[in-house]
């Protein structure tokens, strides 16, 4: 790993993955699409109405936050189309199919069309960003509800068809994909930031993974004693992590009423996943966060196993819950193995620096800053990257897992 003061040139490879991120998107419309069709065909017309309105719903808050974005920004980084016409495909909901496309276009001119000027890398960046940002949002807005009621139909039917296995592993790999993209992409905006390795990056998509399947389980195991206590234990939840994040004083939005929105999307990551939106400590908020979660999870599998005994087809069930814990605390022990000795600050130090990234006010009076590189500057990711755990560098295991950006 190594600190770079200036932003990556865009290349070919950079090009290849955009390019897959935005496949991966159509691929994943088109897997809830079978997975809805499946289930209508199978009698179920409920369950695919609830594919739907899921789909719906993260693609209606998604566009909305890309078309206040869009109407926030400076006017010579809007896309050069019509304000009419980018209007209209948030309305049709393509507003961030069209974000991908024109990143595409100009990915394209900064590798192939030898665009090397600092203003074309930056304004790369820029999109970069938003599109890392939308994309988190849509994930945990669609996907982690959706995975939660795959595993619910195939816990309470007992089997999977193909459909439903393709929309598993889709969701799996989007939800953590997407969180892994999203830091590395908080990252690149720091100054002098440490690259994440492939071992870093390998591990912090892991603890991800291993910390979020035993929370959907959990959720799924619940809906399956109590199908309608999902009803009400997701808006309490939601609730209360709304009025957490609104009394942290977030402005990530232009406006108070977008802000609004931003807490709402916000609340929903955080019933199944961690994520900082705060500037200061994070330590505290953490533990609150996670001691809530867990005492809220194990409350949500033990009603499921003091019901009746599973029958003898859904026997394998009592394992698999057993294995949720383990799963958690392995989770917990890559991420401890991530902060400890595979996180950038690790190598920051053995060079006697600091990585901006995790590292802000210190005993030597380090501040977090913003890499300065030319306009534009893309003030949302700057918002969230100030946020990121103010914390000293510091020798103790405690300080190395408190260091944490905001997933």
């Amino acid at each position: 790993m190594a600190p770079r003061a200036a932003p990556p040139r865009f290349g070919p490879l950079q090009l290849v993955l955009a390019a897959a991120g935005t496949a991966a998107a159509a691929l994943d419309v088109c897997a809830d699409g079978w997975v809805a069709a499946g289930y209508a065909r199978g009698g179920q017309p409920g369950w695919a109405a609830l594919v739907l309105a899921l789909l719906a719903a993260a693609s209606v808050a998604t566009q909305a936050c890309s078309w206040l974005w869009l109407r926030s920004d400076p006017p010579a980084l809007r896309p050069d189309v019509p304000p009419g016409l980018l209007a209209a495909l948030h309305l049709l909901q393509l507003g961030f199919l069209f974000r991908c496309l024109y990143a595409l276009k100009v990915g394209w001119k900064v590798c192939w069309a030898k665009a090397e000027e600092e203003e074309e890398r930056s304004r790369m960046a820029f999109l970069s960003h938003d599109i890392s940002m939308l994309r988190l949002f849509e994930t945990f807005l669609e996907n982690t509800p959706q995975l939660t009621l795959l595993l619910y139909v195939i816990l309470r039917t007992n089997k999977a068809d193909p459909s439903q296995g393709l929309g598993i592993c889709t969701a799996f790999l989007c939800v953590t994909w997407s969180l892994l993209d999203y830091h590395q992409s908080l990252r690149s905006f720091l100054q002098d930031k440490y690259v994440l390795s492939l071992g870093s990056s390998i591990v912090y998509f892991l603890w991800n993974l291993f910390l979020i399947c035993p929370r959907i389980l959990a959720v799924a195991l619940f809906a399956l004693r109590w199908p309608y206590g999902v009803a009400v234990h997701f808006p309490l939840v939601w609730l209360a992590m709304f009025l957490w994040v609104s009394l942290q004083g977030t402005d990530f939005m232009e406006s108070p009423g977008p802000e609004q929105l931003y807490r709402a999307m916000v609340a929903v990551i955080l019933y199944f996943s961690w994520f900082n939106v705060a500037q200061g400590r994070t330590l505290h908020r953490s533990i609150i966060y996670h001691s809530f979660i867990l005492v809220d999870s194990t409350l949500l599998a033990l009603s499921w196993l003091c019901g009746p005994f599973p029958s003898d087809e859904h026997s394998y069930l009592v394992p698999v819950v057993s294995a949720a814990l383990p799963c958690y605390l392995l989770g917990l022990a890559l991420r401890v193995t991530y902060y400890q000795w595979l996180h950038p600050n690790v190598r920051g130090q053995q060079e006697g620096g600091c990585d901006e990234v995790d590292a802000g006010q210190g005993s030597e009076g380090r501040q977090l800053r913003p890499r300065p590189v030319s306009p534009p500057v893309n003030r949302r990711l700057r918002c969230l990257a100030q946020a990121q755990l103010p914390w000293p560098l510091g020798q103790h295991l405690l300080n190395g897992v408190a260091a944490e950006s905001a997933v």
